[in-house]
Formats: structure tokens, C-alpha cells, sequence
């Protein structure tokens, strides 16, 4: 599991009580799945329908799984779920440690601002030709927020230059990065038991509104939860219905934005 650390985030205790979800829950979860995957079809899907839970797919725009089950993807979206943008080829930097798996053309110290925009609106136009949709929200690859970075492992310089601010007008919301902090807490999960992913809903601060979960595969595929320990999650929560509700990402911070 990785938490992504957050700014210290100072709402008055009225602004907290203040604030629900639709039928009185004062914590949302997104769920989120990333790059496209066969497990996501094939495991996932069924376990979201099961309990009538929306879920949020941010899928690269040139996974094969994409264009091979396109059909498939296409009939998860009429049943309400989500079809996010995860850029067109997941640039990564591969000066980071452990990043022996970016390919050169893939690697984020060599791209420019310009070409992230390109790559992201690219990308948009893309999914818009699968499910129809306009409006999009974003899941940042590897967390990495910074493009052309000198960054070498006996230095520590970071030089690059910071994309998100470019991008802003692309999106709806981008995951993790909104300027309420309440609402960005992530988790990047892999291959917790079902009782520690209930134990990180348990445990959420009582400040915040709303926490990501982040999956890659699911019962196949890599970083992967098993497939009992995702559905434990899901019979947890809709066990909990009074306490948290899911949504798919972008309803949820639709949501937020017209309560504010």
C-alpha cells in the first residue's frame, strides 16, 4: 500500500458537519481501477454490478485490452460506470528508482509541457469516440508531476517543470489534486487482505469527505488485491450503505462542486 501524502488541510469543524453525501454519509470512497486491464472485465464488473456500485476505469488509450474489448468497456459505461483518462502511453520518469520498465518513449524526463497536453487532449478525444462522453476526469500515471526533469540518483536536483496547472482546463477533476484537501486522499493498494481494506475505510480521518482507492488488477493481472479480498471490500460497504457512499469519481466530485 502506498498513501499519497497531502497538505495539511484547516476546515472549521462547522465547514465538516456541514457537508454530506446525498443521503446523509459523511465519507465517500471511489473506487478506482487503473490501465485497462482483463481483470477489471472479467473480476471486477460482475462484483461492482453485484452490489449496484459505480466505479471509476482510468485506462490508457492505447492498452490493447481497450481496443480488443471495446464492446465490453462501451457496456460498463451504460451501466454507469466511468471511463477515465490514464494519458495515451502512462509516462513515466525513468530516472526515479526502480522505473527499469519505462520505455525511452514513455519516459516523462523527456517530454515537454506541450506534449503532455497534446498526449492528455489526445487521449480525451479518444475515450470520447468509445463512450461519447465530454466530460472527463484524470488519474496522474505513477503519481509523477513533473516533465523534462534532470533529476539524476547523485543529485538532488529535480529541475522539470510542474504539468497539472496546464492541464486543468481538460478535466472535471484530476485525482488526488484538488485545492479542498478533504477530497484527495489516495491509497495505491497492492495485494492487501479484505480486513486491511476495510480497516483503511475504519480508519479515515474524520475530516475527510472522500478516499480513493486505487486498484490495478484484481484477482489476475499485476499489483494485484485477490478477487476475495476486493469482494469482502464491496459486501463491507454495502453492508455500511448508511455510512459511506460510492460513486463513480466523477459524480462524486460533480457532486461536491455543487454543494460548494
Amino acid at each position: 500500500m502506498v498513501l499519497l501524502p497531502l497538505a495539511c488541510f484547516s476546515a472549521s469543524a462547522a465547514e465538516t458537519q456541514r457537508f454530506t453525501w446525498p443521503n446523509g454519509e459523511k465519507l465517500a470512497v471511489s473506487l478506482s481501477y487503473d490501465d485497462a486491464l482483463n481483470s477489471h472485465l472479467d473480476n471486477v464488473l460482475p462484483a461492482l454490478n453485484k452490489h449496484h456500485f459505480k466505479g471509476s476505469f482510468y485506462v490508457i488509450s492505447t492498452s490493447s485490452v481497450l481496443a480488443q474489448r471495446k464492446s465490453e468497456w462501451q457496456a460498463a459505461v451504460k451501466q454507469g460506470h466511468e471511463l477515465g483518462n490514464h494519458s495515451m502511453q502512462h509516462p513515466c520518469r525513468a530516472s526515479l528508482p526502480n522505473r527499469g520498465w519505462v520505455k525511452v518513449e514513455q519516459d516523462l524526463d523527456h517530454y515537454s509541457v506541450t506534449q503532455m497536453i497534446d498526449e492528455l487532449s489526445a487521449a480525451n478525444t479518444f475515450l470520447n469516440a468509445i463512450d461519447g462522453k465530454t466530460e472527463r476526469t484524470y488519474t496522474v500515471p505513477c503519481g509523477d508531476l513533473l516533465v523534462g526533469s534532470a533529476l539524476r540518483l547523485d543529485d538532488d536536483s529535480t529541475g522539470g517543470q510542474e504539468y497539472l496547472n496546464k492541464v486543468n482546463h481538460l478535466f472535471t477533476a484530476i485525482k488526488g489534486h484538488g485545492a479542498d484537501t478533504r477530497f484527495n486522499p489516495i491509497i495505491y493498494l497492492t495485494g492487501e487482505t479484505g480486513k486491511a481494506l476495510i480497516a483503511y475505510i475504519n480508519n479515515t480521518s474524520t475530516d475527510t469527505l472522500l478516499i480513493n482507492l486505487v486498484f490495478h488488477g484484481v484477482g489476475g493481472d499485476y499489483l494485484s488485491v485477490s478477487s476475495k479480498a476486493h469482494a469482502e471490500l464491496l459486501a463491507y460497504l454495502a453492508a455500511n450503505r448508511d455510512k459511506y457512499y460510492v460513486d463513480s469519481y466523477l459524480n462524486l466530485m460533480n457532486y461536491a462542486a455543487a454543494q460548494q
